[in-house]
């Protein structure tokens, strides 16, 4: 099997945490390169920005965007331009839009685009999907609630316009619930608490649907302190099934049936080398499209100022 040789591109927590590792532990993947400006990893060649990397770098086969979400559009263009396989953090932009012209892009230049949604990947996520669909689903309520301090230490992009506040760590389970349930969900409403001193909410309460009126509920918090909630419960005619852990552990009626241990940034590579070798792409935009039709529909409150 040939090698597929990585760049990671943008080296903050969530490189150092999980990329690296991954990747070192993914079968035909290996780690070539890293580009940022402020981090670098011993032994590996570096360099400043993407453009260096393309430009002065060593032989790569694809990279992997890491960066803050308001700059992976022109690095994802750049890179394919480049011929280059192109993964994506998630979120994988500032907006819906901006991805289509990228998605025709790697068709035309025969790359993968990747948009990965990592919790979808989690251990329990394939039974609980399995399970509701044999079932009729009553309700569902999200509780996604944890300490950005903890979780984003000193990352101010995520409160710029784009960074999409508590909705970075909330469009998981978003990414979580449209792949479980068997019909597409829309938001009807939303409340954002935006701190006054910020541009992205800190807090967001939101109502879906999906056609035949399920009701679906959301509370999202990034103020959170103590136990640390990553919870998606769903009444069923037949039980209530919980995943929680962010998906990694799956209970019926509070006994466990399903958990693991986390490996989901182990599998995200695993499907970009799949893709990879055929050039496939792997872009949803379902998650992303309902946090933009919370911002739409939402109604803004402010609340006190955040001091990281």
């Amino acid at each position: 099997m040939t090698e597929l040789r990585i760049a990671i591109v943008g080296f903050g927590k969530i490189a150092r945490d999980q990329h690296v590792g991954a990747i070192a532990a993914t079968p035909g993947a290996t780690l070539a390169a890293v580009a940022s400006r402020n981090a670098s990893l011993p032994g590996l060649p570096h360099f400043e920005s993407i453009e260096d990397l393309l430009e002065k770098g060593p032989p790569i086969d694809a990279v992997s965007l890491c960066t803050p979400p308001q700059v992976r559009r022109a690095q994802a263009a750049a890179a394919l331009a480049a011929g280059k396989h192109v993964m994506l953090e998630k979120p994988p932009g500032t907006g819906v839009a901006e991805l289509d012209p990228l998605v025709a892009m790697a068709a035309d230049m025969k790359r993968t685009l990747f948009a990965t949604w990592h919790s979808r990947y989690a251990s329990a996520v394939e039974p609980a999907r399995a399970w509701l669909a044999a079932r009729r689903i009553v309700s569902v309520h999200i509780n996604w609630k944890e300490d950005v301090r903890v979780w984003h230490p000193g990352q101010a992009w995520i409160w710029e316009p784009g960074g999409l506040g508590v909705f970075d760590p909330g469009i998981n389970a978003l990414s979580i619930l449209t792949r479980i349930l068997p019909k597409p969900v829309f938001v009807t409403s939303a409340e954002l608490a935006f701190p006054s001193n910020c541009q992205a909410p800190i807090a967001a309460d939101l109502t879906l649907s999906d056609i035949d009126g399920l009701p679906v509920t959301a509370t999202f918090d990034f103020r959170q302190t103590g136990p640390q909630s990553w919870d998606i419960v769903v009444e069923s005619d037949r039980g209530r099934m919980t995943l929680s852990r962010g998906g990694r552990r799956m209970a019926i009626d509070d006994e466990a049936v399903a958990e693991a241990p986390d490996e989901e940034y182990r599998e995200l590579y695993r499907r970009f080398v799949e893709l990879a070798a055929t050039g496939a792409s792997d872009v949803d935009l379902a998650p992303l499209r309902l946090v933009a039709d919370a911002f739409l529909l939402g109604r803004r409150n402010v609340v006190e100022p955040f001091v990281d």
